[in-house]
């Protein structure tokens, strides 16, 4: 066995300790693998335009002394990924790591988290969401709505369909302060999608952190009136947009683009965390 951050792996056994509940709020950043080869047009830029196409697939583990919450849950299902680091490709997608490994990396399984929330329903962030059915979903009507409409395809269901009977905290676009003190607050962001939602994370050492989901792609979108041909309503991202731009700036909140290639590159990985 060893220890890093005060978590003891049992190696061995392919299993982990927990940390007792933290004196403050942690930020675990979960690989999720890449997303390759799409179209910058579907973004109205060039290729040249940016500083790279290629795109990350980002999840995280908030762990507050009052419980946990994860936060999306990467593109490619556990079951598909190999497990012996080569990665697994499916269409634009490719991972070698396994959302639950990284989990138990930490001291954790699925059945231990507390809150489960999805900043949209895009496949993308889906794909180990039935995983999480036992914590209380976090989710914004119109999402919800439209995730279980009759025109969903089947396919895209399946990742998330165990979530239709989960207990669920149903949002309309008013704040949700999970744990009740102000540190982890989800903000409705509609437009990418109907109930499209970011959330604030107010960290001791690091300060706060908006993880933006889809509210942008590349960097280069922001402060330009760009978003994807495939939005559910350009009006309304563009006023979340404007909305989470001043309220970022007004608190001195990182914004975090979650398929952000070089932000991520920066950022500490799972076990390892922010404080």
């Amino acid at each position: 066995m060893w220890i890093r951050n005060g978590v003891i792996l049992a190696l061995a056994l392919g299993t982990a300790i927990a940390q007792p509940p933290p004196k403050s709020v942690r930020l675990y950043v979960f690989d999720g693998g890449a997303i390759q080869g799409f179209n910058p047009s579907a973004f109205h830029f060039t290729k040249e335009e940016l500083a790279t196409t290629d795109m990350v697939v980002a999840s995280y583990l908030i762990v507050h002394p009052k419980g946990t919450l994860v936060w999306d849950s990467g593109a490619i299902p556990d079951g598909a990924i190999k497990g012996d680091g080569t990665p697994t490709k499916q269409s634009f997608f490719s991972a070698s790591k396994t959302m639950k490994s990284q989990l138990a990396a930490i001291g954790y399984k699925p059945s231990d988290i507390t809150y489960f929330g999805l900043s949209h329903y895009h496949g993308d962030h889906t794909a180990n969401a039935n995983d999480f059915a036992t914590a209380t979903w976090v989710v914004q009507a119109p999402e919800r709505e439209a995730m279980f409409s009759e025109k969903t395809p089947p396919q895209q269901l399946g990742s998330y369909k165990s979530l239709k009977d989960a207990k669920t905290k149903l949002l309309h676009g008013e704040d949700f302060d999970v744990f009740g003190d102000g540190t982890v607050v989800v903000k409705a962001a509609y437009g990418h999608t109907p109930g499209h939602q970011v959330l604030y994370v107010k960290l001791a050492k690091t300060g706060p952190i908006l993880l933006a989901g889809d509210l942008f792609h590349y960097q280069e979108e922001r402060g330009t009136d760009k978003t994807p041909t495939f939005e559910f309503s350009r009006e309304q991202s563009l006023a979340s947009r404007e909305a989470m731009e001043a309220f970022c700036k007004k608190t001195g909140t990182q914004l975090w683009i979650e398929h952000d290639l070089a932000n991520f590159n920066k950022q500490k990985k799972a076990p390892d965390y922010l404080e």
